[in-house]
Parts: C-alpha cells; sequence; structure tokens
C-alpha cells in the first residue's frame, strides 16, 4: 500500500518522500480507517487527503468552509491533472447541474463542497447512490463553540458517520488545544478515529514581539528590509485597516485593505489579486486568513494584541507555509491589553465563557512578557514540550535583560492606590517623575507622598513597568470607570513585601534598528538575476492559465531549481514539486532559463499575454481604468481588448462593464433600431457623447454581434 502512496506522491505531485505522520495517516485512511489530524500550517495537510483518495475507488468529498480556500486547491489539483470540481454559491444553476451530471458519471475525483451544501438532504441523498472513497472535513477546529472561528454548520457534519458507515473520514485542522480536540471528536463522532498528533512547531518562523511606542514607524523600519516580499498586517480595527493601508500605499508599499465592512466584490478582488500578485500587503482584520494557501507570504505582522494564543498561532502560521525562512513581528502596547479587556467585559456569554476567555488573553501577555524562549511558551500551550530553547525567537537571539523591580513596582502600586485608583498611566507616571502640572495641582496630587519618588527610572521605563504589572495581574483596568488602573489582590503579597518581583527590561526605547529580513537570506547577490528570472517566467505561465503563481510552482520548487541547476529534464523531475504534468508542461520552459535564456521572458509583453491578463482581471472585477492602470496601458486600448474578448466569448459584458441596465437598454436600442447587420459604432457615437466613451459602445456591440451569431 505504501508502495503505491509514494508512487501518487511522485508522479502527481512530484515529491520523494513523505514529512512526519503523512504515510501513515495516508496508509490509515486508505485502509478505510478514520482520522484526526493535526497538523501545523505548512505541513501537509492536503496530501493526507489527496493521496488516499487517488488510491481508493469512488469520489472523495471534501468539506472545506470558505469558496476561496476551495477554488485554490482545485486550481492546484487541475494544474496536476487531478479531476477535481468546487461546488459552490458563486455558481449558476445550470453550471451546478452540469458538475452534478459529471459527478454522476464518474469523470471527477474530488469534490469541495461548504458544510451547509453538504448537509442539505438533496446533497446527502445525491452521494448515497455513489461510490464514496472518503470524507475530508478541513478546519475540523470551526467545530468547536469556544473556538474564534466557529462555525456552526460545522456541528450538523456528525450525521456523516451514520449515513455513510463504511466511509472513511478524515478530520484536519492546524489550531486545536485538547479541550478542542475533545470536542471535535464528540461532535463530529470521531471515537473510533486514529490521532495523529504533529509538533506545533514551525520552526521555519522567527518570532519577534516589541513594545509598541511609535508604532507606524516601526512597522515602516520592520517591512524597510522587506521591499518586494508578500505579507499581512493585522489591525484590530476597519477603520485602522484603512488609515494603515492608505499609509503604506503613500510610503510606497503596494498595500490592500480588508475587512468585512468593504463590499463583497471588493473583499473578493483585493483575496484574487492578493493570491495573484507577488509582492503585496494585505493589511486586514482578522476576518482574512482562514483557507489562505499562499504558501510565499514571508511575513506577518500585528499592530495589535491577538486575544488568545490560538489566534495569534493561526495568523501567524500563515506566514511561511513553503518552509523556507518567514517573520512574525507583532507590537504591543498596555493600551491593546485595556481594550481587549474592555471588550471581553462587554461580551455576551456566561461567567464560564468569560473565564475561559480571561485565561486565554491572560495567556498571550504571558507569551509578551515572557523572559525565556517564546517558541518554548508557545508550545507548551499547546501540551508540547521544546526541551531546548530554540535559538529562533528575539529573546534566544537578543537575550533578555531583566532587573530587581520590587521596589519601583511598590512605588507604582502606592501611587495607584493613593491618587485613588481612578487615573491613568499618563497621570501616575507623572506623579512618580514629579511634574508639577495642571493635571497634577488639580486634585492636589503633588501633596502626595509618592510624589517625584521616581525620578531614578525614565518615563519608557515607568510605562513598561506599569505594562507587565497589569499584563501580570497585579493592577487591574476599571472597566466601569474611564479606564483607571486599580489594585488587585494578587498584588498584597508584593506590598507586604513576602516576594520579590523581576521584570524585563526593554534594551532599547527608541525605534530599534530593523532585523533582517528572514525573506532576504533566500538568495545570494549571485543568485538574484537567475531567481527573478525563473519568477518572471513563472508569472508570465501563471497570467495564461489563469492561476496563481505558487500554482505553477512554489518558491521552494524554485529555489531548489535555482541550486541544483538541472540541465535535463530526467535531471528536472528529480526536483521537489515536479510532478510528471509539470514536467511535461512547463520542463523545458524553466530548462530555458536556468541555461541563460532569459532575455526572451523578460522581453515586453506581447498582446497575447495582455489578452490573457485583462481578461483575469476583468473576471476578477477590475474596471476599465483599473485595468489600464495595472497593464501600464491606455483606457482605449483596453475598451479595444475588451470588446474583441466579449467577441470571442471569452468574457461577458457583465464581466466587463458595470453598466446601469437603463443605459445599457438605450445603447442596445440604439444599435438593434434598423434591422439586417449592427450598424457601425460610429454611426450612434453621437446620441452618447459626453456620456460613456466609444469603448463602451464597442463591447456592447461585440456581445449584440455574439449573440446574433450563436
Amino acid at each position: 500500500m505504501l508502495d503505491q502512496a509514494l508512487g501518487i506522491l511522485k508522479d502527481v505531485f512530484g515529491y520523494d518522500a513523505f514529512r512526519g505522520n503523512q504515510a501513515a495517516i495516508i496508509e490509515r485512511v486508505a485502509a478505510g480507517g478514520d482520522a484526526l489530524v493535526l497538523m501545523p500550517t505548512g505541513g501537509g495537510k492536503s496530501l493526507c487527503f489527496q493521496v488516499p483518495a487517488l488510491m481508493r475507488e469512488g469520489l472523495a468529498v471534501v468539506v472545506s468552509p470558505l469558496i476561496a480556500l476551495m477554488d485554490d486547491q482545485v486550481a492546484t489539483l487541475a494544474e496536476l491533472g487531478v479531476a477535481a470540481v468546487a461546488l459552490n454559491s458563486t455558481q449558476g444553476p445550470d453550471e451546478q447541474r452540469e458538475i452534478a451530471e459529471r459527478v454522476r458519471r464518474g469523470e471527477i475525483k474530488m469534490l469541495y463542497l461548504a458544510p451547509e451544501r453538504l448537509v442539505q438532504p438533496r446533497m446527502l441523498a445525491f452521494l448515497q447512490r455513489l461510490p464514496i472513497a472518503l470524507f475530508a472535513i478541513d478546519e475540523a477546529h470551526c467545530v468547536s463553540q469556544w473556538g474564534h472561528d466557529f462555525r456552526p454548520e460545522y456541528l450538523q457534519l456528525g450525521q456523516l458517520a451514520e449515513t455513510f458507515p463504511e466511509v472513511p473520514r478524515i478530520a484536519l485542522t492546524a489550531t486545536a488545544d485538547m479541550r478542542t480536540r475533545e470536542e471535535i471528536v464528540q461532535r463530529l463522532h470521531l471515537q473510533n478515529a486514529e490521532r495523529f498528533l504533529s509538533s506545533f512547531d514551525r520552526p521555519n518562523i522567527f518570532y519577534r514581539i516589541v513594545p509598541k511606542e511609535q508604532p507606524r514607524k516601526q512597522l515602516l523600519a520592520f517591512l524597510g528590509v522587506r521591499k518586494g516580499d508578500a505579507g499581512i498586517v493585522y489591525c484590530m480595527s476597519r477603520k485602522k485597516v484603512d488609515d494603515v493601508a492608505a499609509f503604506l500605499s503613500e510610503q510606497g508599499f503596494p498595500a490592500l485593505p480588508y475587512h468585512a465592512g468593504l463590499p463583497n466584490d471588493v473583499r473578493a478582488l483585493h483575496q484574487k489579486r492578493f493570491l495573484n500578485e507577488e509582492g503585496l500587503i494585505m493589511v486586514a482584520t482578522i476576518a482574512f486568513g482562514m483557507g489562505i494557501d499562499k504558501p510565499n507570504v514571508r511575513f506577518v505582522a500585528h499592530l495589535d494584541l491577538p486575544k488568545s494564543l490560538e489566534a495569534y498561532y493561526q495568523e501567524t502560521g500563515r506566514a511561511g507555509r513553503d518552509g523556507l525562512p518567514a517573520d512574525a513581528w507583532m507590537a504591543y502596547g498596555l493600551q491593546d491589553v485595556i481594550f481587549l479587556k474592555q471588550m471581553l467585559s462587554n461580551s455576551e456569554g456566561d461567567e464560564r465563557h468569560k473565564r475561559i476567555e480571561q485565561h486565554k488573553l491572560d495567556a498571550m501577555l504571558a507569551l509578551c512578557e515572557e523572559i525565556r524562549c517564546r517558541r518554548q511558551t508557545l508550545l507548551a500551550y499547546f501540551d508540547e514540550v521544546l526541551p531546548q530553547p530554540c535559538g529562533h525567537c528575539d529573546n534566544c537571539v537578543d537575550g533578555v535583560q531583566t532587573w530587581d523591580a520590587t521596589e519601583a513596582a511598590r512605588q507604582a502600586l502606592s501611587a495607584i492606590y493613593r491618587s485613588g485608583q481612578r487615573y491613568g498611566v499618563g497621570h501616575l507616571v507623572d506623579i512618580l517623575l514629579g511634574r508639577d502640572n495642571e493635571k497634577i495641582r488639580a486634585p492636589g496630587h503633588q501633596h502626595l507622598s509618592v510624589f517625584g519618588v521616581g525620578k531614578g527610572h525614565s518615563e519608557a521605563e515607568w510605562r513598561s513597568l506599569f505594562r507587565q504589572l497589569v499584563s501580570r495581574g497585579l493592577a487591574d483596568v476599571d472597566l466601569e470607570g474611564f479606564g483607571g488602573l486599580r489594585l488587585s489582590e494578587s498584588c498584597r503579597p508584593l506590598l507586604r513585601g513576602e516576594v520579590r518581583l523581576e521584570l524585563r527590561r526593554e534594551l532599547v526605547s527608541k525605534v530599534s534598528k530593523p532585523a533582517a529580513s528572514a525573506a532576504s537570506q533566500l538568495v545570494r547577490s549571485d543568485e538574484k538575476v537567475q531567481w527573478e528570472a525563473l519568477r518572471a517566467l513563472r508569472r508570465k505561465l501563471a497570467e495564461e492559465h489563469s492561476v496563481p503563481p505558487y500554482v505553477i510552482f512554489p518558491d521552494a520548487t524554485l529555489l531548489e531549481m535555482l541550486r541544483s541547476q538541472p540541465s535535463s529534464l530526467s535531471e528536472m523531475a528529480r526536483v521537489s514539486g515536479v510532478g510528471a504534468r509539470k514536467l511535461e508542461r512547463y520542463g523545458e520552459a524553466f530548462l530555458a532559463v536556468l541555461n541563460g535564456e532569459s532575455a526572451a521572458v523578460e522581453a515586453p509583453r506581447v498582446v497575447s499575454d495582455l489578452r490573457h491578463e485583462l481578461v483575469s482581471l476583468a473576471r476578477a472585477g477590475m474596471t476599465p481604468a483599473q485595468i489600464a492602470g495595472q497593464l501600464s496601458c491606455s483606457e482605449k486600448n483596453v475598451y479595444s481588448l475588451l470588446a474583441e474578448a466579449i467577441g470571442r466569448q471569452q468574457l461577458s459584458l457583465d464581466q466587463a462593464l458595470d453598466l446601469p441596465e437603463e443605459l445599457f437598454g438605450e445603447i442596445q436600442d440604439a444599435f438593434l433600431d434598423g434591422e439586417g447587420e449592427l450598424p457601425p459604432v460610429a454611426s450612434i457615437a453621437g446620441q452618447f457623447a459626453g456620456r460613456v466613451p466609444d469603448g463602451v459602445l464597442h463591447c456592447v456591440r461585440a456581445a449584440l454581434q455574439a449573440e446574433l451569431e450563436a
């Protein structure tokens, strides 16, 4: 059985060996057993159901929560020569009927469905009449009511066990603590499933957390050495997403906003551009992420604190899925803590739920203030022991300075108490530093015994100390008042002198010199010309095939080509990620580039290339003006190519133009006014002068002509 699996792995996917638990999982499912798979993002979860699907007779049904994720996997499988389709709400009734017919005839090997579609009685009855190879439930943590990605429709998937008792089921997730694992087993009726728990460690990701001081300036310093890399910047609010995306664009970084407040078509376009283009930065709320399969995201930056370690792990895990170096960077401050505590206090739910959420937030804060290896702390949360410090996080590489903060902490807590437990950090720091200003004088705080006792520390040191006191639960935020600080029960032993307190000392208080980009280590300076030529060819082929570049070949495969320099197709076949189908399709073209024939790739794009790209951009919802900007050509040329694509039926008029119905009717009537052939555009252009460009008329005429000839 394993020999058959290895044959499929090499011939179809282009890989020589399985990683980690993959072989054991595939053997279990191929033999008809159930499996629960926990594997980190980028660990190769998809192969765990795709390989047994190709080994077993019948149709493999894959449950996926997002259309974008389905489309991405279907496109990837199609490039590998696997007959895969998605059935979803973006398709019209005719297209859905055609897909169902192909499935019925046995022409399809893998069918991707959303959970709500799968559990419809009609769909279940349809599938019961077919030979089913397996059910794969991707993103299985969505079944957990405690999780941040809960999807109620996942709860109904338990019925698959009763309806298809003989069909193996495999549930997969990259994020599940012990509680969530048990919930997946219970709700999906996977009591007999073998559990495969891979390490949660993502050794290629470098973790860095910095105190938030001048966040935009800090972000620019981080991005400065990462120009040209694709990445995600997470923010808490929609307004902040819009502001940061605009700011980065002004600073010369190609950035797009993404949040639930944007129209659906804009969100879809931005997601498509992020997947298809190279070097884009997506500035987003957590609405963006699940199902983002782009393997060469080189960094994930957080400008606000995630509310749990699960969220942090999942969001940072979108970097470096290809196994190559990537960065997870975060700036966090006391205001983040206050904001999340207020959100938690105002949230719905019973006290038990709030306690669990508070525990998750406390774990997140502990990671931020950690003075030991960050990776050890992160993995310990998921019940995994890393015996030695990782050597690949800021604490390991930079070292952490600590100091005995016992006396300073007592002074800070005393300032909170003596000023009435209702003031924020700014006011408390002014008291400790002895600043004589109106805000201090109005309540008479210049007479407090703690006034001026803290002059031995800087403002930045005091702010860091207050943040750490709140993070450790020694001081609390008054959520019912104005967000001032107050003492918590747990600070009493410290005030009584029964315990000592050691805190981390921030190494710098200014914006630090940016750390080197992990991604910048991918290629040496002498390799850059050939590397860019390989990427240019990949981009060109991706446009021609209307797929994201990484579907042609991921960066890891290009890098291996660059290093191994194959000189023949047989040598190219040995490159990891080059299967039989891709070797046949693209092998010669990439060999030509490796042999120094890159000039052809870098030559100006010919019209046929422009046509491919134009159709792809129009289908993604871009306007003619936006397409003109994207392709660096005139709007007149864009309209001309659009009309040509409509005439060839590569595009519908609706995809090419967003015309008001009334105006379309008026233009249509003008063309159809006479009898016989359609009049030329010039003969009716006068009627619409100043209202629409002539190019619009050419597009409408092309659509009408295509209809008449059909």
